[in-house]
């Protein structure tokens, strides 16, 4: 009961200090904040800007993830994380029909596919396949 009473006897004092010397409370003016829902943005590490050939090829240099007679997915020679799929044309389609008859590519095997940009379509595929497993 003591202890109360000294606590009591201790902040009155200090309630009245505090309300006498602290300033009347004003009003605020709302203040209207935006609200900006920013999508991400795509981070671009390193593009790999393709060189157009005068016939309108590009050439892609890499190594080889899969490959079957529709299409041949590649990873970039110089940056790992970029992979490329491409669709064989009916050529590169006969072609790689031979080369898979003989083993076909292993992942890993370095390649240079030469293709059309606007259809993303490989027209030719040059890389030794090799020895099969």
């Amino acid at each position: 009961m003591k202890l109360f009473f000294k606590i009591l006897r201790l902040g009155l004092p200090l309630t009245l200090a505090a309300a006498v010397y602290a300033p009347p409370a004003a009003a605020q003016d709302p203040v209207v904040t935006p609200i900006i829902v920013d999508t991400a943005a795509t981070i671009i590490v390193n593009a790999i800007k393709p060189k157009p050939k005068a016939t309108g090829q590009v050439k892609f240099e890499g190594y080889v993830q899969h490959a079957n007679i529709a299409q041949i997915t590649v990873r970039a020679k110089g940056n790992d994380l970029s992979i490329q799929t491409f669709s064989l044309s009916e050529a590169a389609a006969r072609k790689m029909q031979q080369i898979i008859d003989k083993g076909g590519y292993q992942w890993g095997d370095k390649v240079t596919i030469f293709y059309d940009p606007a259809t993303v379509k490989a027209i030719k595929i040059k890389g030794k396949a090799s020895k099969p497993v």
